[in-house]
């Protein structure tokens, strides 16, 4: 039988599917095995690490209930322990509550002895107040009445006498620490003493001047008196002519014009207009100069340009006969060095003293006291609140609220209270010392009074049965009050309170 071409391709195909089978069939069966044998060794490594897991955690378990057995020992043992002291401290406990039971038995038996004791002493006081009051022939009222009264009266000699020692203690004590400040103070300042006055009388050389001067029908005079606006006063007094005039700068212009034109000779009217004009200039400059001086003088850096030629104008001006410019460098001085020694701002101290009186430069022109004027002034040209307020309240307008201010009032009371710095009008004086005398007389039991010193002491008579020393020392002190209160006056005034008893007897 013959094959065809087709039969043996399919032969060769059914053979070669055969042979690719078997291979794939021999690969497959090879890989299944590898598999198994390695699924085998993981689960023989799986069960090996879960058997040393297992053994570990035995051992773990073991070893955690071995730890817990000996924590609970010791707890058992500690609980023991704790058992015991406690037991033996209730047993302290009960052995404290029985003592103080004990106690509070022996204290009640000791509150009812006090009780009786009380009771036998109320009896007691009972029976000597009544033999008291049966010897006194006074009740238990009127002897604490007259008990109370000695008290009193002790207490109060026993008050003004520890016043009276601590007042001399606080004196002393700052008597001399002011005295220290002071006395450097015044060491240190050189201003001269002040008793200089402005001259309004211009000597002549001899009386045929005064002709000249009022020239013929009075023209020469009339001019002077027009530009000058002041008037001359050409009498009877020899080889001089007065000058009156409220303003002292234009009287100090007037002064300077009429001597150039003595000394020139030459005096008419368009001469005298000439020299006014230069007088007028020449004390502006001296103004001027006398103002930058002050400031330069007391250290006080930015000074308005106005205030500095206000400030110089205050040469011309007095007051009591004490220059005005002078007597403010003298307070700018005295406040800063004052304020140098306590710790207080110097700077502020000298720049209000020097600007404290700064008011009198204006006070005859404008309407206002010149501590008004001087507040306006200062405020007008930017000076700081500080020195405001210390020209506002140097003469007590205002309470002093600064140490600065403080001290201003104080330089500028030692400036004009010190010996020959003023001169008090005649009048002023009488009415202070009668003011003293009529303070002192205005109390009850007064003898007499007496102003002494010029003024800086009042010595006070009282009558002997009226008063003791308790009230003597009292009186002394109302009576100063009263002074500081009612008058003003330059540095102090003592009280002295004189109380006399004589006894006089006659042997015969």
């Amino acid at each position: 039988m013959s094959l065809t071409l087709s039969d043996i391709l399919l032969n060769l195909f059914t053979l070669l599917f055969a042979l690719l089978a078997y291979m794939f069939y021999k690969k497959y069966a090879k890989t299944a095995e590898e598999n198994l044998k390695m699924i085998k060794s993981n689960s023989d490594r799986e069960a090996l690490i879960k058997k040393e897991a297992l053994i570990a955690a035995k051992d773990a378990v073991k070893s955690e209930r071995d730890r817990l057995v000996e924590e609970t020992k010791e707890r058992r043992l500690e609980f023991a322990k704790n058992e015991e002291k406690l037991i033996k401290r209730e047993d302290s406990i009960a052995e404290k509550l029985q003592l103080i039971v004990e106690k509070e038995n022996k204290i009640d038996k000791q509150k009812d002895i006090l009780a009786e004791k009380e009771n036998e002493l109320s009896l007691l006081i009972d029976k000597e107040t009544q033999e008291l009051e049966r010897i006194s022939a006074m009740s238990t009222d009127e002897a604490k009445t007259l008990l109370l009264n000695k008290l009193k009266q002790d207490l109060q000699q026993e008050a003004n006498q520890l016043i009276k020692e601590n007042e001399i203690k606080i004196k002393e004590e700052s008597d001399q620490k002011a005295k220290e400040i002071l006395t450097t103070v015044m060491q240190r300042c050189l201003i001269d003493q002040v008793v200089e006055s402005t001259v309004s009388v211009v000597n002549l050389p001899s009386d045929e001047m005064k002709g000249r001067i009022i020239g013929r029908e009075g023209r020469n005079i009339r001019t002077l008196e027009t530009l000058t606006g002041v008037d001359l006063i050409i009498d009877d007094t020899p080889e001089a002519v007065v000058l009156s005039c409220f303003d002292p700068v234009r009287r100090e212009i007037a002064k300077t014009a009429l001597e150039k034109l003595i000394q020139d000779g030459r005096i008419h009217p368009v001469r005298i207009e000439e020299t006014v004009e230069k007088a007028k200039a020449e004390i502006e400059q001296k103004i001027k100069h006398e103002g930058e001086n002050a400031a330069m003088d007391m250290g006080v850096m930015n000074l308005h340009k106005e205030l500095i030629k206000i400030l110089g104008r205050l040469y011309y001006r007095t007051s009591y006969g004490q220059n005005v410019l002078k007597h403010s460098l003298e307070v700018g001085h005295i406040a800063g060095m004052i304020a140098t020694e306590i710790g207080a701002n110097a700077a502020i101290a000298k720049r209000a003293g020097l600007l404290h009186d700064i008011g009198k430069a204006v006070d005859h022109t404008q309407e206002g006291t010149h501590i008004e004027l001087g507040v306006e002034l200062a405020k007008k040209y930017g000076e700081k609140e500080e020195v405001i307020h210390a020209i506002e309240a140097h003469h007590d307008d205002v309470s002093a609220q600064t140490i600065e201010a403080v001290l201003v009032k104080l330089a500028d009371a030692i400036s004009a209270g010190r010996p020959g710095s003023r001169r008090d009008t005649l009048e002023i004086y009488i009415k202070r010392l009668q003011k003293l005398e009529e303070i002192a007389t205005s109390y009850d039991g007064i003898k007499q009074s007496f102003a002494v010193q010029a003024g800086r002491e009042v010595r006070v008579i009282v009558q002997p049965e009226k008063f003791d020393d308790a009230s003597s020392a009292k009186l002394s002190r109302d009576i100063a009050k009263r002074i500081e209160d009612e008058l003003d006056y330059p540095g102090q005034i003592r009280v002295t309170v004189v109380r006399e008893v004589r006894v006089t007897e006659v042997a015969k």
